[in-house]
């Protein structure tokens, strides 16, 4: 399937909109991993703990987005956004876009 943040896939025409498909994915922090984070941000490094954490999260909610626009009959979805949020301690990322199928 293809995803792109673009509003069209050049050469692709759009012959039909489905409507707009979200897959969200919000992950719990994990204690230990959040004691090294901290030490590696005092350090000055980077957190390969968050980093993987936060790869997971926008993999699992763009799978899921792409699920549903499947799903609505779509080969493609177009004008993909991704949010991130942290909410009390939990990372949320989410995505969403138009489900079409291109020719």
């Amino acid at each position: 399937m293809i995803v792109t943040t673009t509003p069209t896939v050049e050469g692709r025409p759009i012959m039909a909109y489905h409507g707009i498909v979200v897959g969200e994915a919000i992950l719990g922090a994990n204690v230990f991993r959040d004691v090294f984070a901290g030490i590696t941000d005092i350090l000055g490094g980077r957190s390969g703990a968050y980093e993987k954490s936060m790869g997971e999260a926008r993999d699992t909610a763009l799978s899921e987005m792409q699920d549903r626009a499947a799903a609505l009959g779509g080969n493609a979805v177009v004008g993909v956004d991704l949010d991130y949020e942290v909410i009390n301690n939990m990372l949320m990322v989410s995505a969403s876009g138009t489900a079409v199928t291109l020719s």
